[in-house]
């Protein structure tokens, strides 16, 4: 039998309604992509790994050209918006982003409608397609940019050293609160019923995530990555360090902070 809560004998008030209202949607998009076929699903994440790298890109470009000339708040306030191009590229582009679904597909297994099983498989299937992405793309992004003369290399240092310069501890605390963040993103674009609603949720809640310098597993993925294959004081150990904690973070940010505690308050009928 279904988890889904019977509606009350009393008139719903017009906030639980609509809350009801999207976990409904919520939970039937993740439903869908839980039963999506594997091909369709890792290509689909593939491509959100690769779009998402054009905010870091655009971020190194921006430090390149500006980086000397604007003043500090300026600039990261600039690095900021270009962050968030990417996160907008992918979620209008309706791609696999693994954030998203530490949300999403948790609350059909909420629900009792999805096993764990199923929703083991997901989670693999898009977070490895997102991290293939991304390694393709910084691979592009590194060759391409300094030889175009579009973006140094030390722009691309600069990004993923201010990722991993941070204690173990503070690394994965802040990524708790950045996939609390991607949580809210995918409970947010569901109530919104048009795309430049959609478009200011995106970039609300990226450009915060943008601001604060919180890590992101798949876009830190790219940035990371790039530093990695530019800069010699960067190893593979601070790579995983910071994937491995940012990812766990991320997942812990999504299904505990918004997924468990929007459900339960909606079937629970909180006003």
């Amino acid at each position: 039998m279904s988890g889904e809560p019977s509606h009350a004998e009393e008139p719903a008030t017009t906030a639980q309604t609509s809350s009801k209202t999207i976990l409904s949607r919520q939970i039937e998009e993740g439903l869908n992509e839980l039963t999506r076929p594997r091909t369709g699903l890792f290509l689909s994440a593939l491509s959100a790994g690769l779009d998402i790298g054009f905010g870091p890109l655009l971020m190194a470009v921006i430090l390149t050209m500006a980086g000397d000339v604007w003043s500090e708040p300026l600039l990261h306030l600039a690095l900021a918006n270009a962050y968030a191009v990417g996160f907008i590229f992918v979620v209008l582009g309706r791609s696999e982003l693994f954030t998203e679904h530490t949300t999403l597909a948790v609350l059909p297994v909420l629900n009792r409608d999805a096993t764990l099983a199923q929703l083991g498989r997901l989670w693999g299937i898009v977070y490895a397609g997102n991290i293939i992405g991304g390694i393709i793309f910084a691979a592009i992004a590194v060759t391409a940019a300094p030889s175009y003369g579009i973006a140094d290399a030390s722009a691309f240092a600069e990004i993923s050293v201010k990722l991993t310069e941070h204690s173990t501890w503070g690394l994965f605390t802040a990524a708790i609160l950045a996939g609390w963040l991607m949580g809210l993103l995918s409970w947010l674009v569901a109530a919104a019923q048009e795309t430049i609603s959609r478009v200011f949720f995106v970039w609300l809640v990226t450009v915060t995530i943008g601001m604060a310098g919180l890590p992101h597993s798949i876009a830190g993925n790219v940035e990371v990555l790039a530093g990695l294959f530019l800069v010699p004081e960067l190893g593979v150990f601070d790579y995983l360090h910071f994937l491995v904690l940012a990812t766990v973070g991320n997942a812990i940010g999504g299904a505990v902070f918004v997924s468990l505690l929007k459900y339960g308050h909606v079937v629970r009928g909180a006003k």
